[in-house]
This record gives structure tokens, C-alpha cells and sequence, in this order.
């Protein structure tokens, strides 16, 4: 699995970027082969940060783009600025049901 963490530090509002990323986001990924999950987190202070796990980086790199583009043209007036980006293969993955190493 790879997964792909973006952090936003200036965000006028999380709740409303999050509420507006998620049918857009949400269907770009839902359309991506090699899509698991997504989630968003509200950190406090203006941080956002959002988190994708595909099956390989090949995946993640195909939606990537796309993502890019709904979040700049969508979401431009909420003035996100350029997140902090960081990807890289899963090493452990635990889940109620379960370990996946």
C-alpha cells in the first residue's frame, strides 16, 4: 500500500474545505483504480491535513493530478495555500479486524 499525507497550515475554515473536498475529492477517488481511503482531519489553528492510501504509488500518482486540479479550480477561494506533502509505502496497516504487515 502507499499513501499520500497533505498538510495545510492556513486554512480559513477545515470544516468547509472538507465539507466541499468530499463530493468532488470523493469522486475523483472513488474513479481511481487502486483506491482504499481518505480521510481528512481537522488539526486545529488552521491545519488541515488529508490522507490517501492507494494499493501502489502508481495509483496514487494517476489521482494525484486530478485531485490537484478539482482542489485548485473548487477550492481556490478558500486560499489553501501549497500543502506539505509527504508519500511512502505502508509498513504497517492495523485494522479492527486484523494485522497487515
Amino acid at each position: 500500500m502507499y499513501m499520500v499525507i497533505r498538510k495545510y497550515i492556513r486554512v480559513r475554515s477545515v470544516a468547509d474545505a472538507a465539507r466541499r473536498a468530499k463530493s468532488g475529492v470523493g469522486e475523483i477517488l472513488r474513479q481511481s483504480q487502486g483506491f482504499r481511503s481518505y480521510h481528512v482531519m481537522d488539526a486545529g489553528d488552521g491545519v488541515g491535513i488529508a490522507v490517501m492510501i492507494f494499493d501502489d504509488r502508481e495509483s496514487a500518482n494517476a489521482a494525484n493530478a486530478k485531485i490537484l486540479a478539482f482542489v485548485q479550480a473548487s477550492l481556490h477561494d478558500l486560499d489553501l495555500g501549497v500543502p506539505e506533502v509527504t508519500t511512502g509505502e505502508v509498513l504497517v496497516d492495523i485494522e479492527q479486524n486484523g494485522l497487515r504487515v
